[in-house]
């Protein structure tokens, strides 16, 4: 696991220079003469077809011209967009390399005790990391999102460096009630679930800063220049990150829905009820209410930009909460912390 977060940590890097050096695939503002944004949607060609994550701003300026999403950065010196995407293709590969290292890592742990490595916060701390990762690479396989790997590999280096610091713990077999295969069914939802609301969480935090960044720069007495100016414009538009916080958890909210179902059935099972008001049940139940309330706005109520992004974000803060706070503070069936 050290060799595996001292690459991400690597590629963490990687990513920052990309960052610092500009990129011929940045897809915002270029300019503070911006009067205008058109966003056109841009067709994936894919194997499936279908329409891309992001869509492609057209950024129209006060002299006439335009600039879309492949643009070449004229602010840039000479050879820096290209190295910059050098960089970037580094990161990636970098980070690959990580996964592999992260994955194996998971994978020895289960085969050295013979069980689903999910018998403690350490095992499902890592195991979260990885499918953070995993996700954030089949995006990548599918949409240009590189830009979104440096915010995954700074909250995925912190959790497994909290999980070898603080939860770490030996490896053991399980206590009776979790020996089931009920383990593999309910724990491996719930893992998917969270890094993939992980990623949710992200291009919900990224919509805020860059929503602000748009109203700004539309308005023409605002010629403050910010800190994180050249960051934020090579971020997709406002929009497109709201559409695709939503469309995240949109598509892992019925397998958040399955986990709990399951885990109902499991404690059917193993304590003879499906419902005992433990914290954990408690919690899971309230993170579900919060994401169904923020689905069911988006889709009834039709809100959208910053109202359904801390919706969005207090979902993922119950969470957060039902997994660490629960755990560790909390008593109850669940309090398989380990630590």
């Amino acid at each position: 696991m050290y060799s595996a977060i001292a690459v991400y940590l690597m590629a963490f890097f990687a990513y920052c220079m990309e960052w610092t050096f500009g990129s011929s695939g940045t897809v915002a503002k270029r300019s503070a003469d911006l009067t205008v944004e058109v966003l056109e949607p841009a067709a994936a060609e894919g194997a499936g077809g279908g329409v891309a994550l992001a869509e492609r701003p057209v950024v129209v300026l006060r002299d006439g011209a335009d600039t879309g999403a492949g643009a070449e950065d004229e602010g840039n010196v000479a050879g820096g967009s290209e190295r910059a995407d050098r960089i970037g293709r580094v990161a990636v590969s970098l980070t690959v390399l990580a996964f592999l290292l992260h994955a194996g890592s998971v994978l020895t742990r289960g085969i050295s005790v013979e069980r689903a490595p999910w018998g403690n916060m350490y095992e499902f701390s890592t195991s979260v990391a990885l499918m953070v990762v995993t996700a954030f690479l089949a995006l990548l396989w599918k949409y240009p999102v590189r830009w979104l790997g440096l915010f995954v590999t700074l909250p995925v280096l912190t959790t497994l460096g909290v999980a070898v610091t603080v939860l770490y713990t030996d490896s053991e077999q399980l206590v009776p009630a979790l020996d089931s295969y009920w383990l593999w069914i309910h724990v491996a939802s719930a893992i998917v679930s969270f890094g993939a609301f992980h990623i949710g969480a992200l291009a919900s935090i990224l919509f805020l800063f860059k929503q602000r960044y748009e109203r700004r720069q539309a308005d023409p007495a605002d010629t403050k220049r910010g800190r994180f100016d050249d960051q934020l414009a090579r971020l997709p538009s406002a929009s497109s990150l709201d559409k695709t916080a939503y469309r995240v958890n949109a598509i892992i909210f019925p397998l958040w829905t399955f986990a709990i179902v399951c885990g109902a059935i499991w404690a059917e099972n193993a304590w003879g009820r499906y419902w005992g008001w433990d914290p954990k049940e408690v919690w899971s139940f309230i993170t579900w209410v919060a994401y169904a309330a923020y689905l069911h706005a988006r889709a009834t109520a039709g809100w959208k930009g910053s109202k359904a992004a801390v919706v969005s974000l207090v979902a993922f803060s119950c969470f957060l909460f039902n997994y660490y706070g629960v755990n560790i503070f909390v008593n109850g069936l669940h309090s398989y912390a380990g630590v």
